[in-house]
């Protein structure tokens, strides 16, 4: 059964990547925290204890935030549009072609992958290497909410560089994600140094990608886009998922 903190809690982590504030016993004295709580002997997991039920409640709930609507209706009102004339006087408005991506960071590199395919952003978890198949690209398995996943590596499939970890980039270890993504039973974890949200874009905006990029992430990038004055590599996910099937499958 869907919990409403979960569903809430799943968009709040897509779209912010930060928690609401509330009485978050789940993380002190349940399963995600010491595992103290007298309750987890009815329960099971936090997930069916009414408390974390209520406070999912409260947090659908909530007042949205000041000039929430306000900013949205700019946004909305930045999609261009396109006119066609048709027979008569009539006018067919067709929105411009846009995706939703999300963009993450991979060492100094800023990447994006489709909305559509991303599944769940997780906190980092433990990776069962498996003897004899484990490697640089595929780095074991994953359990996530009780589903057994394969964990690959962008960085190692991309040839991106490893950054060495200085007194500048320590706080940064907090930042780091797994993200689960896929269609169907087709589904992978990639470990990610930090996740930035979700980005639209119109397909117009999309640039051939430089030559100076690395081979490897060039023949996985459909084109670069650009957020917050930095340039993002949008993959293309479907070649990038064929690529880990013939690989390691």
């Amino acid at each position: 059964m869907n919990n409403p903190l979960t569903e809430a809690l799943a968009v709040e982590s897509l779209l912010t990547d930060e928690r609401p504030a509330l009485n978050d016993c789940w993380n002190q004295i349940g399963v995600m925290g010491d595992r103290s709580c007298g309750q987890l002997a009815t329960v099971m997991h936090c997930y069916d204890c009414p408390v974390y039920a209520e406070a999912g409640d409260s947090l659908l709930e909530r007042e949205p935030p000041l000039n929430y609507l306000d900013e949205w209706l700019n946004i909305l009102g930045e999609i261009p549009v396109e006119q066609e004339d048709v027979e008569g006087d009539g006018i067919v408005i067709r929105t411009a072609e846009a995706i939703s991506v999300m963009i993450f960071r991979l060492g100094h590199e800023r990447l994006a992958l489709p909305v559509r395919i991303l599944q769940e952003v997780t906190p980092p978890c433990v990776i069962q290497p498996l003897p004899h198949r484990s490697n640089e690209l595929f780095l074991g398995l994953v359990n996530i909410r009780g589903e057994t996943l394969l964990c690959a590596s962008l960085s190692h499939l991309l040839n991106l560089e490893p950054t060495k970890e200085t007194s500048s980039t320590a706080t940064s270890i907090n930042a780091k994600r797994m993200m689960m993504a896929g269609q169907g039973n087709d589904k992978w974890v990639f470990p990610v140094d930090e996740v930035h949200g979700v980005y639209r874009f119109h397909l117009n905006e999309l640039r051939d990608a430089p030559v100076v990029i690395t081979k490897a992430t060039e023949a996985y990038t459909q084109g670069i886009i650009h957020w917050q004055g930095n340039k993002v590599n949008y993959l293309d996910s479907e070649l990038l998922f064929y690529t880990l099937n013939h690989k390691i499958l």
